[in-house]
């Protein structure tokens, strides 16, 4: 007999059930129920406060003694790692980009802010997964992002030699994505996946100053080398 009406859920609530005593969902797939990360397809990840060897298809469990009982939450009636410490497996996983993506996306929904992912990784010093974060999580560069557009865009500012930008500022009566205030710039990465036009995305940069006595620059980059550049001047 089988779970009748069987969702992603039950699944998950399944395979936590397999693992017996003191089993939760983590890693990608705490991840998955989180809303902050994607699974890894075909695999369930599951660990356990004790020893286990347990073996079945579709199934990653791992035995983790040290593991602290308040690492273990509830979500929907489903055991699961903490946020924190789901982050931290994750960033044992996941490149950079993808962890950046979590990190927003935890921070968006209102489960762990970064600051509070700082402190934290005190709890977890020397483990896998932290080094990452702690890099990620650098006071002088990290920012929060809407969008993988601003995660890529970051580094090549910096190989630029642009100093670190102020993010989500608003200027002018709009929000943009990057602002350098002493520079007079403003970078606002704009992709066809939430504008659809090239019209579009010039019509939102240009709505940032609509007449203001103020001379600044900006530039729209839309990825993949794509980049608009143009210049307001007093009127």
């Amino acid at each position: 007999m089988g779970w009748p009406g069987l969702t992603q859920k039950r699944r998950w609530m399944a395979a936590v059930l397999a693992g017996g005593d003191r089993a939760a969902l983590s890693h990608r797939s705490a991840g998955a129920l989180w809303e902050i990360g994607a699974e890894q397809a075909g695999r369930i990840d599951v660990s356990v406060r004790r020893r286990c060897e347990l073996r079945r298809p579709g199934l990653r469990v791992r035995g983790r003694p040290a593991l602290a009982p308040g690492d273990i939450w509830s979500r929907d009636d489903i055991p699961v790692t903490s946020p924190a410490r789901t982050l931290v497996d994750m960033a044992t996983e996941l490149d950079r980009v993808a962890v950046e993506r979590a990190v927003n996306n935890a921070d968006k929904r209102d489960l762990i802010d970064p600051d509070a992912l700082r402190t934290a990784l005190d709890r977890y010093a020397g483990e896998p997964g932290v080094r990452v974060l702690r890099e990620l999580l650098d006071r002088l560069t990290f920012r929060l992002s809407d969008s993988d557009l601003e995660i890529f865009f970051r580094p090549i500012a910096a190989a630029a030699k642009l100093p670190p930008p102020l993010s989500k500022q608003v200027v002018n009566g709009f929000e943009v994505d990057f602002f350098w205030p002493d520079l007079g710039l403003v970078v606002e990465t704009d992709g066809l996946r939430y504008h659809r036009t090239p019209s579009a995305q010039a019509s939102r940069v240009t709505s940032a100053n609509p007449g203001r006595s103020t001379s600044w620059k900006r530039a729209t980059w839309g990825g993949r080398g794509q980049a608009d550049q143009g210049r307001r001047e007093p009127e």
